[in-house]
């Protein structure tokens, strides 16, 4: 049975989204059908619903998830009865975006992944320029979701998604890239300027992305959130 105003996904489970401030996911699950989520992303949930902690990709991947920023484990969750239904969420304010992976895998930045579910691969991948690894705001390894199934994401504050043409260029302030197409080449590029760089509060470069492909910006930058949490 669907719930009211709930999504039936292609693999059976059925998900809403609800909130404005801090979306949380309300996702129900066929029975033995495997979820993956962020560690402490687990809101609430039934009895009848198991969950531990599991590596993606197995022991071998543990040392790149670590330098990925998102831990060497994820949480790894199953229905033991059809339609029992788990509550996840960020711990920071934002929304939640749906990315099915029919369009294509997606690459998360560190914080921006939620939750998969159906016949998905979760990996790291490295970013394909030096620079962009150490000055672009994501890091050297990005989390990479393929396979089929559908992914939710989340970004702090509200989304602004953008659809790149082939070639065209989209240049984001450090720290507001939540996700993007698989497609997408990302690279960086210097603000150029003296006062720019001194008063312009936005750092030396900004994050340079090539389409084709989805892109999901985030309104608030993650890192910035956390310090100013951390200073509350």
């Amino acid at each position: 049975m669907v719930r009211s105003g709930s999504t039936v996904l292609q693999s059976g489970a059925q998900y809403r989204l609800e909130g404005e401030i801090a979306q949380v996911l309300r996702l129900s699950l066929m029975r033995g059908q495997p979820v993956w989520a962020h560690k402490g992303a687990l809101v609430a949930y039934p009895d009848g619903v198991e969950w531990h902690l599991r590596i993606p990709g197995g022991v071998g991947a543990a040392v790149s998830r670590v330098f990925s920023g998102e831990g060497i484990s994820l949480t790894y969750i199953e229905a033991t009865r059809p339609g029992l239904e788990v509550a996840l969420a960020s711990n920071q304010p934002g929304k939640i975006a749906v990315w099915d992976l029919a369009d294509g895998p997606v690459v998360c930045t560190s914080g921006s992944f939620l939750a998969a579910v159906g016949d998905v691969q979760i990996d790291v991948t490295v970013a394909r320029r030096a620079g962009a690894a150490l000055f672009g705001g994501a890091g050297l390894l990005l989390q990479r979701i393929s396979g089929r199934g559908q992914v939710f994401i989340h970004g702090s504050g509200d989304f602004v998604p953008y659809t790149l043409a082939p070639g065209e260029k989209l240049l984001i302030s450090t720290g507001n890239l939540a996700a993007f197409a698989e497609s997408v080449h990302y690279d960086i590029r210097g603000v150029g300027g003296c006062l720019k760089v001194l008063f312009g509060r936005e750092g030396l470069f900004m994050t340079e992305l090539t389409g084709p492909g989805r892109v999901l910006v985030q309104s608030l930058k993650r890192n910035r959130l956390r310090q100013m949490q951390r200073g509350a």
